[in-house]
Order: C-alpha cells, then structure tokens, then sequence
C-alpha cells in the first residue's frame, strides 16, 4: 500500500521534444491546474519539463513530478547514474515518482529493483514505480521492492480497459497512471463514444478521460499542447453516470496503439 495521492488527471509529454513546445505547455497546464507532470529519458524532454515547471506561477512542492528510467539504462550502476542526470536535466533535487519505464532490455528485477530502492533510501525520489509490467511482473517487482510499489504505469483508454490490471490495483492500492488514455484519436469515431459524448455535450476525448477518471485508481496522463489542455482538464467536469459506463464496458473491439514486440505480454 502506498501513501501517494496523484491528482485525478496529469499531463503526459511524450513525443513533445520541442524544447519551447514542450516548456510552454507544462508552463500553461500547471497555471491551468494541473498538479501531475510525466516525462522520461526515453522522451529526451527533461530539461524542457524543469524549465516549464520553474517558468509556471506554481510552486515546485505542488507538482507531482514523475520521470522513467530507459530500459538501456536498467543495470544497477546505470540506474543510479542515470537517475541522477534525470534529476540534474529537470534541475531538481528530487522526483516523486520514478519509474522503471520497460521491463526489457538491461532489466533484471533481482538486481534492478534494488537500485531503486536505494535510491528512494537517499531521497532522492519519493516513490518506486513502473511502468508496463503485467500481473506477474507486478507480483515478482513486489516481492523483491523494499518500497511501496506505488504505480504501474500502462496503455488504458475505453478500448483497452485494462480490467486485470485495474483490479491488480484495487488490490494492492497503488495507482494505474494511463498512458495514451486517448489513443492517439485512433478510435474517436467509435459509435458508443460518439453518442455519449453527444448526451453530455463534449468531445469523445473528454469522455475516454471521464471514463478513466471515474475507474477506482485509474489517472490518465494525456499529452496535450494548445487548447487541448486546457479541453482535457474540462474532463473532470463531465460526469458519466451508470448507463454510460455500462456502455463502455460493452464496447467489443479492443485497440491497444502501443505494442512493441518485446513488450512483456507477448511472452
């Protein structure tokens, strides 16, 4: 069980590698209301996000600041390392969440996970997370973690609904960070999303996040620049009521948009 509270809904900044983009946005949602922030090595945005957060009229202490670690990046020494210039890119001196981003490449849970232990140990992050890991690999992280796995950070939108996991993290009360809650706008035309976004007059984007956000322990991180962020934070004001959610969970077609083929649930 962990203590971190995430707010209902953060910002996601992968594929924004625009360094001014990428600051302006983090700038503008913080100042919007947004308390959550997700960025990572593999992103190449870190120094982009720190510069945001130092350019918004928020306080450091008010931001949730999650980064991951590259799956390149998963041998002890280099977690520790890495870790470190993840910090000194975002020019801070700690994160809240720390994120083990893949379970491939130089990841060995026996050796890797201590590391990050260690790392929470030092303060110098605030809770242990991962990102992509099935049931199993969830079971073992927990079983080696000293700390509270406190995230599991996946693709979870109305077309992938990510039911075991969700009830994984019921379970074990730790948050299920979405990633791509949006799908990319792969599936905004989908009938059933059409309609309820019809009744409740909003976007299907702003249902698929109403959606996420009504699950027990599901936090959609969207990326967004523009007026998107500021239209997916009007996603908390949409209110899907039983019959909706009753719909969504009927949807029969599934859509996962990121499927790497070493991703852990093809083994």
């Amino acid at each position: 069980m962990t203590d971190l509270d995430l707010p209902d809904i953060g910002l996601g900044t992968s594929g924004n590698d625009d360094p001014e983009e990428c600051a302006e946005s983090v700038a503008t949602a913080l100042n919007l209301g947004y308390r959550h922030v997700d960025t990572a090595q593999m992103y190449d945005n870190e120094a982009a996000v720190g510069e945001g957060i130092r350019r918004s009229d928020v306080d450091r202490s008010e931001v949730v600041l999650a980064t991951k670690v590259h799956p390149d990046n998963l041998a002890p020494d280099d977690v520790r390392r890495t870790a470190r210039e993840s910090l000194d890119r975002l020019g801070v001196d700690s994160v809240e969440m720390l994120y083990v981003h893949w379970p491939t490449g130089a990841y060995d849970a026996e050796e890797t996970l201590p590391a990050f232990d260690e790392l929470r140990d030092e303060g110098l992050v605030d809770h242990v997370c991962v990102s992509n890991f099935t049931p199993e690999l969830l079971a073992e992280a927990r079983g080696i973690l000293d700390s509270p796995l406190a995230a599991n950070q996946v693709e979870c939108h109305p077309l992938l609904r990510q039911d075991e996991l969700r009830a994984d993290a019921r379970e074990h009360g730790y948050s299920l960070v979405s990633y791509a809650p949006l799908g990319r706008g792969e599936f905004f035309d989908d009938p059933t999303l059409v309609d309820i976004a019809e009744k409740h007059d909003a976007t299907p984007a702003q249902v698929s996040l109403a959606w996420a956000m009504a699950q027990e322990s599901v936090v959609p991180i969207p990326k967004a620049t523009g007026d998107h962020i500021e239209e997916n934070l009007a996603a908390r004001d949409v209110e899907l009521d039983a019959e909706d959610l009753d719909r969504i969970a009927d949807i029969d077609r599934e859509k996962r948009i990121i499927d790497p083929d070493d991703a852990p649930w093809h083994r």
